[in-house]
């Protein structure tokens, strides 16, 4: 697939439009050396090529969507700029932009109140909704699944806040019987609910963490760093659509524009349903925050300064793109819905393969079948590199044989977890290229 190149053709006049709102400009000519800066940008784009195909459908490995052409435009537009929206001083216009952008995504989810901002991705995002968690509920334990990001246990490391993982059921969600056991203990006062797990791409049983919240009084966050915009999809399994539907019953949230949202890295996005937990941010600063008395993005975020370009590209990419149901942006989010069970499908009626997950949104898992978990885990390694060399990318998730309900008995239990293949069908684009990429996985199989 080749490079977009069309939307270029916009860049100057965007840039002349831009300008005319800074005039008069003082007229100082550039001393750039064009062919040393030429040489050098050659050089960097020859580097470059060392990277995979991240941007093509037959990638379909790790969470990495291509920003949308509005966005990279957008971005690119700003960098003209260079707003720093931690203070408006620096970002007067793209903290607007950010404030709108933000508003958008918490209308998304039901909320009108709210308290939120840009981060520079979900790690960050979750640091601060934990960091106030940790703050409205001092001395109490935070749990999350143990199929949640990894990043939950580092975070509460760094924050000096003691954290347990939840078991999961056999579908990866977090087991709410064991959750109800750990909160009888009394100790336990954040959970976190996982809404498009990085591995299996499970979505926590929200209804019923929510019927256990009433009934114990903990605080919950989502963490839907990758499924959050999935609210917006109509195929999706009704249990899904239910816990999705419930994330407005949450606290804090977290998505990240950089995933589905369309947006290059980083731009992750944390949301808090009561703005009164602004007041936990308040500091003072001698120099920051006298030039307006309206709200500096700044005062309510824990990083300081912050790239306006990347509130301009949310909110450029929101214009052209509402985020409603059954709009251009949901559309695609379903067609990678339809992708993965379309693949899913096809793997779950070859008997030379072994899948065990029905997908939920558009992650699906699977092995090659063998008589042996570790022939199988060795066999699914062998995969994945020969699907590289014929130029698809997918990626090995190592996965609990506990939790895995459906092993055949002709199977031997020689491991402990069963190392398979993942793949993540993010782009909309992937549902025309099943096909292919069953192509390959199947005729592969047999060589291996």
């Amino acid at each position: 697939m080749k490079f977009e190149r069309d939307s270029l053709s916009i860049l100057n006049e965007m840039l002349d439009q831009l300008e005319r709102g800074f005039t008069p400009l003082s007229d100082s000519a550039s001393d750039f050396d064009m062919e040393a800066m030429r040489e050098v940008l050659l050089d960097a784009a020859l580097r470059m090529q060392d990277n995979y195909p991240y941007f093509d459908p037959l990638y379909a490995g790790q969470m990495l969507k291509p920003p949308h052409a509005v966005a990279r435009l957008a971005y690119m537009l700003s960098l003209w700029i260079n707003p720093n929206n931690h203070a408006l001083d620096g970002g007067k216009a793209s903290s607007a932009m950010e404030k709108e952008a933000v508003a958008a995504i918490a209308d998304m989810i039901g909320w009108e109140a709210h308290l939120g901002h840009l981060t520079s991705g979900g790690t960050m995002a979750n640091l601060e909704a934990l960091w106030i968690a940790g703050r409205t509920k001092p001395g109490f334990t935070i749990v999350a699944s143990e199929q949640a990001h990894y990043t939950h246990g580092r975070i509460t490391d760094v924050l000096g806040l003691p954290f347990q993982t939840v078991p999961c059921d056999g579908e990866s969600r977090m087991d709410t019987h064991e959750l109800e056991t750990m909160l009888e203990q009394g100790n336990i006062g954040v959970v976190v609910a996982t809404a498009g797990s990085t591995g299996a791409g499970a979505v926590d049983p929200l209804p019923a963490i929510l019927k256990l919240k009433e009934r114990y009084g903990f605080r919950l966050h989502v963490d839907a760093a990758y499924g959050g915009y999935y609210v917006l999809a109509e195929n999706l399994r009704r249990e899904t659509i239910g816990a999705l539907s419930s994330m407005g019953e949450a606290d804090s949230i977290v998505i990240d524009p950089h995933k589905h949202g369309l947006q290059p890295y980083g731009c992750g996005c944390v949301i808090f349903k009561d703005p009164a937990v602004g007041r936990f941010y308040k500091h003072d600063s001698p120099y920051t925050y006298f030039s307006s008395s309206e709200l500096h993005l700044g005062e309510i975020s824990l990083e300081c300064s912050r790239p306006g370009a990347a509130a301009v590209a949310l909110w450029a990419t929101q214009k052209l793109f509402p985020m409603e149901r059954g709009a251009a942006f949901a559309k695609g989010l379903e067609k990678c819905r339809e992708a993965a069970v379309n693949l899913y499908n096809r793997i779950k009626d070859d008997s030379r393969f072994f899948t065990f997950l029905e997908p939920e949104l558009d992650i699906v898992t699977w092995a090659p079948m063998a008589s042996r978990i570790s022939e199988m885990s060795r066999l699914s390694a062998k995969l994945f590199e020969e699907a590289a060399a014929h130029d698809l990318h997918l990626a090995l998730f190592s996965y609990p044989i506990r939790l895995i309900d459906a092993i055949p008995d002709t199977v031997e239990i020689d491991d402990n977890n069963l190392t398979c293949l993942r793949s993540c069908l993010m782009k909309p684009e992937h549902l025309d290229w099943v096909d292919r990429i069953w192509h390959i996985l199947s005729t592969l199989r047999d060589t291996i």
